[in-house]
């Protein structure tokens, strides 16, 4: 149920895009990212950083692309989350208690205890992805029709990163202590 809410947005986007265009989808996302940040607040009496982020960015990011009239802004979005999330990786391996990729991967685990070096080097791996992913997005965007990029952004941008955190949950977990 909380991974269908977490993407209910990008459905609203794509679907809204289909209806009618992207200037449509991009107020459909900022109301749903609103509405996403209401649910959580009553849900669980606390917003999540990622979720917080995301919506001020694509608050910015949308009301420059509606007011302007001009998608670039809202094309550029993924890339500036992409990258403060790189940044943050990055700048996880040096402040706090554990890295950050510890931090969401860890549960997956269970009890098994993973060495802190081997926590280290999947942050950084998701620090590259990250920027490899923003690079991608602002690539597809700048260079393939808007269709594409929107297909890009919510069905591409979410395959990846899934299927980059099953990998590395399955290489967590092949090195994890029996």
């Amino acid at each position: 149920m909380r991974a269908l809410l977490e993407f209910s947005p990008l459905l609203v986007f794509l679907i809204a895009y289909y209806l009618r265009d992207l200037y449509f989808a991009t107020a459909a996302l900022m109301v749903a990212m609103v509405a996403l940040l209401v649910f959580d607040l009553v849900l669980t009496r606390k917003v999540p950083k990622m979720h917080l982020l995301s919506t001020v960015l694509i608050l910015l990011f949308g009301s420059a692309t509606l007011i302007l009239r001009n998608a670039k802004f809202i094309q550029w979005k993924p890339t500036i989350f992409l990258w403060i999330l790189a940044l943050a990786f990055v700048g996880s391996n040096f402040v706090g208690a554990k890295p950050l990729a510890q931090h969401f991967l860890q549960p997956a685990l269970g009890e098994q205890q993973i060495e802190r070096r081997i926590w280290l080097r999947l942050t950084w791996a998701w620090a590259g992805f990250y920027l490899l992913l923003g690079l991608a997005n602002i690539l597809v965007a700048l260079h393939a029709p808007e269709r594409v990029w929107v297909n890009f952004k919510v069905i591409g941008l979410t395959s990846a990163t899934l299927v980059f955190a099953v990998a590395q949950a399955a290489w967590l977990n092949a090195r994890a202590p029996k």
